[in-house]
């Protein structure tokens, strides 16, 4: 049997695609019930949905106001996916899952 010998296809392996890893930052104000119902929905949807592909950074605006004027943020909670690009900003608590999954391109996840 040679290389080009295509019974030999079973044994070439594609390399693997790589994996994508979301990076976001929600901005919330303090412990408000808005905020902390933010938190627990961006936790379950990237527990349900991207299952160890994910980074979650918290920022409150009242502990550090600079950032969210730095980043542009003027309402709260407000999401900022940051990676992969293009940026997303999505404002609310995140309870429309699905809404939610389509505006961070989890299109296929979503259906």
């Amino acid at each position: 049997m040679s290389l080009l010998d295509p019974s030999n296809a079973s044994h070439i392996h594609a390399p693997p695609e790589p994996v994508v890893v979301f990076k976001f930052l929600l901005f919330v104000a303090g412990d408000t019930p808005n905020s902390a119902l933010a938190i627990a929905n961006l936790t379950a949807l990237c527990r349900a949905y991207l299952p160890g592909r994910y980074a979650i950074e918290t920022v409150d605006v009242f502990r550090e106001p600079q950032r969210a004027l730095a980043e542009g943020i003027f309402m709260t909670p407000t999401l900022v996916r940051l990676v992969p690009s293009p940026m997303v900003r999505i404002v609310g608590t995140l309870i429309q899952t699905q809404t939610v999954l389509l505006a961070l391109g989890l299109e296929a996840a979503a259906v």
